[in-house]
């Protein structure tokens, strides 16, 4: 396995310096931003997600403020571990519908300093994938935390797709955050093998030179990289706490979308029951204003390059 090293390279200093921006994207696949979102935004949108998770008996206010993240291990141990696993969430198809009802999980995609990240690195005008992933990681000794993966297997599209990774609270590496191989970007699509954990694929690494870079997040870090760029997430080695994050995707507006990417995530309810009592209105349906250049879906970059290390 590749080494690994402790430490992001924080690319805050560059903001102001888009070349310089793309520069650093371009050598390494990744940029890591030390508090780039307003904590209290963050925060605020974990405890919503804690209260979906509350509703459901999951979490144990007696061990510390619902913030903290303790579970009601009983409760969570006695979940079926298939629903457990639905789509690589970390909860229940049930739980999951009403965290893709919450419009704060939504808006946080559209935060101005997120597009103004992106308007800078793509040079032109922004579209925000409306397809939003939560992971609530319930902590479990049966659960497998998501392999080694690239995301373009599983977008497609255009390659130059970016994900946003942003944890929902503080988040040191033996609570499970994210980890990137610095480099593998520039490798190409790299063969795969079907695996446990979301996505349910996993990137063979033969012989590669590259390190595993990981870090310890607090709320308002955000983690961005090319949808090539082999990644991780750590297993949750913390004691009764849950794991909460978003994944969120941006694309230059004028290439390629696959129409799954429009979708809500795994199917999970139409966007009109999303959108139920929601009080913005820019943020529904705002991709159907655009002339979107839509892309077919090619099932054989998923398996064509399945592989053996030598």
């Amino acid at each position: 396995m590749p080494a690994t090293v402790t430490g992001f390279v924080d690319s805050t200093p560059l903001l102001g310096d888009p070349e310089a921006l793309r520069r650093q994207q371009l050598a390494d696949g990744y940029l890591f931003f030390r508090g780039l979102l307003p904590r209290e935004d963050i925060l605020g949108l974990r405890r919503r997600m804690m209260q979906v998770l509350d509703t459901y008996g999951w979490i144990d206010t007696g061990r510390g403020d619902l913030l903290d993240g303790f579970v009601d291990r009983e409760a969570v141990n006695a979940i079926p571990l298939e629903d457990l696993e639905f789509c690589g969430t970390g909860v229940p198809g049930p739980a999951y519908q009403d965290v893709q009802r919450l419009q704060a999980f939504h808006a946080l995609a559209h935060h101005p300093r997120l597009i103004a990240l992106y308007e800078a690195l793509f040079e032109s005008a922004v579209l925000v994938h409306p397809r939003n992933i939560a992971r609530l990681m319930l902590p479990r000794d049966d659960t497998v935390a998501t392999p080694p993966h690239q995301d373009f297997i599983h977008i497609q599209g255009t390659e130059n797709v970016r994900t946003c990774w942003i944890p929902l609270g503080d988040c040191p590496r033996e609570l499970g955050g994210l980890s990137v191989l610095r480099g593998s970007h520039a490798d190409g699509l790299l063969p795969v093998k079907a695996a446990q954990g979301a996505g349910g694929l996993e990137t063979w690494l033969c012989n590669t030179s590259h390190e595993w870079l990981e870090d310890d997040y607090r709320a308002g870090d955000v983690l961005t990289f090319e949808s090539r760029m082999v990644h991780r997430a750590l297993p949750n080695q913390r004691d009764g706490i849950v794991r909460l994050s978003c994944d969120y995707r941006y694309q230059p507006a004028h290439e390629p979308i696959e129409p799954k990417s429009l979708e809500v995530h795994c199917g999970v309810l139409p966007w009109k029951e999303i959108y139920r009592g929601w009080s913005r209105d820019d943020l529904q349906y705002y991709w159907r204003k655009e002339q979107l250049l839509l892309a077919d879906w090619d099932e054989s970059l998923r398996w064509q390059k399945e592989h053996i290390c030598d």
